[in-house]
């Protein structure tokens, strides 16, 4: 029996488990639950003076990232949210760097205000945070991605890192 999924089956959409801000939020709030419960002040050491710059660098670069990201959705008149269908691939800009800038823009973002806010909770929820963002919905949108866009997307996988790192060389050089 083919395991395959036939696309006028298959609903136009990724099906992930939570909204990215969502998960970010979960894990925000979490970890100033157990700040309030639980303080460690590991990061406080470092002072405001070292950490607001760091914690501000971040975050600027989390949404400078994001937005490009969102741009790039928005110049081809796509929905960037995971839970609506998508109508193009975005393959350009940003996109020829990464294949989630988004998220991890999001992921700078709260690195950012881990650091600022001293929250050893937030640098440790981070992980689990991240391990659910990755399998709950960014792993949901490849599988939805190559269902509906096939071979393009292969390629785009085959060129282009899924969070930027390690990058890969072009064809060309």
């Amino acid at each position: 029996m083919d395991d395959r999924v036939d696309r006028a089956e298959a609903p136009d959409k990724a099906g992930v488990i939570a909204p990215p801000p969502l998960i970010a939020f979960a894990a925000l709030v979490l970890a100033a639950g157990l700040e309030w419960l639980w303080p460690i002040d590991v990061l406080a050491w470092l002072g405001l003076g070292v950490r607001l710059p760091v914690a501000a660098a971040l975050a600027i670069a989390g949404l400078l990232v994001a937005v490009a990201g969102e741009r790039r959705f928005a110049r081809l008149g796509t929905d960037p949210l995971p839970w609506r269908p998508s109508t193009a691939l975005v393959t350009d800009g940003i996109y020829a760097h990464m294949r989630n800038p988004m998220y991890v823009g999001l992921g700078l973002l709260m690195l950012g205000l881990a650091i600022g806010f001293a929250s050893v909770w937030l640098l440790i929820l981070l992980v689990p945070a991240a391990l659910v963002l990755h399998h709950g919905v960014v792993r949901r949108e490849e599988r939805y991605l190559e269902r509906k866009f096939g071979d393009a997307y292969r390629a785009f996988v085959a060129q282009v890192p899924r969070y930027g790192w390690p990058p890969r060389r072009s064809a060309g050089g």
